[in-house]
């Protein structure tokens, strides 16, 4: 084989493309919820195939931040996996959709910041992994640090 036979048949490896992952709240422009509201929406996948993936888990969830130990609390959770016989075809849409409890509220305090979110991650059988989240704000508390010290 000549060496311009080797460098035209040269085929560099295919670049694995890092999966995105997009989440969709339905109906809410401005990702204010109610307590007892329906928090309800879609997740889907590009640039990975069907047989990619393990494993899709999706979790409604709130965490703190701020001074002393930070806490995480998991309201909803559930998990899509091929072990377990479940059917995850990434051209169509995953939806999910739960009842929002009455506590915590979202909060954006001096010490402390309590903040909701949705999360999908994706587990694919080359051992990537790949991690989306939404922040929504539960109750209508006000950020105490924009308040004006007669408005405490």
């Amino acid at each position: 084989m000549s060496i311009i036979d080797r460098i035209t048949n040269f085929q560099l490896p295919a670049r694995q493309l890092q999966p995105t992952i997009t989440i969709s709240l339905d109906g809410r422009g401005s990702r204010l919820y109610n307590v007892g509201d329906t928090l309800a929406g879609s997740y889907w996948f590009d640039s990975v195939g069907g047989d990619e993936i393990i494993a899709v888990e999706v979790s409604i969830l709130w965490h703190t931040e701020g001074k002393g130990s930070e806490d995480i609390g998991v309201h909803a959770f559930w998990r899509l996996s091929i072990d377990s016989g479940d059917w995850i075809d990434p051209r169509r849409p995953g939806r999910f959709s739960t009842i929002l409890p009455r506590s915590p509220l979202s909060y954006s305090g001096v010490l402390i910041k309590i903040t909701w979110l949705v999360r999908v991650r994706l587990f694919l059988s080359d051992g990537r992994e790949t991690v989306e989240e939404i922040i929504f704000r539960l109750g209508n508390l006000p950020d105490v640090r924009t308040l004006k010290p007669t408005e405490l």
